[in-house]
């Protein structure tokens, strides 16, 4: 009986972490063992997982030892951490140290970091065309993500970084999705002008960062940039204006109106529309669509996630 290799996964009960953990365990001739890295073993996202088949770890993220012992024995991590518990650019870069630290001390032999741009290369922090935020950045999960790529290479982490994109997901659990205007029409707000936005389900991310690691070293010391599709925001509000049954307008209001809704990241979620409205081509670019299919042939669609999920997308009812 062949050994299976493990795939130390951090954020396993996560999105991103979760979607490789399904991935793995689905495929019935993997050669690969999820080892779940989580806080909290006990919650029943953890024990989903396990009674999947799946081991179960606890370590921390700002505890680099922990993750040590959490990595030891592993053929690869995949590595990811989560700006929007904390909301610190300096923190997020501290844990995403820790995750290359440990990597190289447990002897890992492939990370997938999941990464996205440094936006400060193309828009440098003196440029006035959107506010800086927290001292040094212009959009702080973007730019921590994208500077802690270098910890992995300092390490000498045998290192894929995976460039994610919007997840159609944040339609449901983060508040982006089309709400009623004082007409009762629903509308999509982003300040994204005619650009066009990248996307992805969730649920494809997991399945490239699986067949990359089935890939073995191809994509070692590579960045692969991945999406879905990439659609403007009238393509999208048709989109949902379908599956959900009901007229979704496209509302594309100007970036300072959106740094100004007062939800909890607006001013970083404003900035970030208003990066990848403003270097559409280069972002958008740097998704190699065919790439992506040859990784996942089974890429969704947004017209296709919308299928199975328009339903689960809250919608407010208009005030009377």
């Amino acid at each position: 009986m062949t050994m299976k290799r493990v795939i130390a996964i951090v954020g396993a009960t996560g999105a991103q972490g979760g979607s490789l953990a399904r991935a793995i365990l689905a495929d019935p001739d993997s050669l690969f063992a999820v080892r779940a890295i989580t806080r909290n073993p006990s919650s029943d996202a953890a024990q989903a997982l396990a009674a999947h088949g799946a081991e179960i770890v606890q370590a921390d993220l700002d505890d680099v030892r922990s993750l040590e012992r959490a990595f030891a024995g592993a053929y690869g991590v995949f590595a990811i951490t989560n700006f929007w518990e904390h909301f610190s650019a300096e923190k997020e870069k501290a844990q995403a140290a820790n995750l290359a630290k440990a990597s190289k001390n447990a002897g890992v032999q492939h990370v997938i970091w999941s990464t996205l741009e440094d936006t400060r290369d193309r828009l440098p922090i003196d440029d006035e065309r959107m506010p800086v935020l927290q001292d040094s950045y212009n959009v702080p999960h973007f730019d921590a993500k994208g500077e802690a790529d270098q910890y992995f290479r300092d390490e000498g982490v045998p290192t894929t970084f995976l460039v994610t994109s919007f997840y159609w997901e944040n339609f449901i659990y983060f508040g982006a999705g089309p709400q009623p205007g004082p007409d009762g029409v629903l509308a999509l707000t982003m300040p994204m002008g005619d650009a066009k936005l990248p996307g992805i389900a969730v649920d494809d991310i997991g399945k490239i960062a699986y067949a990359i690691f089935k890939r073995g070293d191809e994509y070692i010391g590579q960045t692969v940039a991945i999406a879905g599709e990439q659609l403007t925001g009238e393509e999208m509000a048709a989109a949902m204006s379908e599956a959900l049954g009901q007229k979704v307008i496209y509302n594309a209001v100007p970036a300072d109106v959106y740094r100004n809704f007062g939800f909890d990241g607006a001013d970083e979620m404003g900035n970030m529309y208003q990066y990848k409205r403003d270097f559409n081509d280069s972002f958008c670019g740097a998704r190699d669509m065919e790439r992506v299919h040859l990784l996942n042939p089974e890429m969704q669609t947004f017209a296709q996630w919308l299928e199975s999920n328009a339903k689960r997308i809250p919608l407010k009812p208009v005030a009377a």
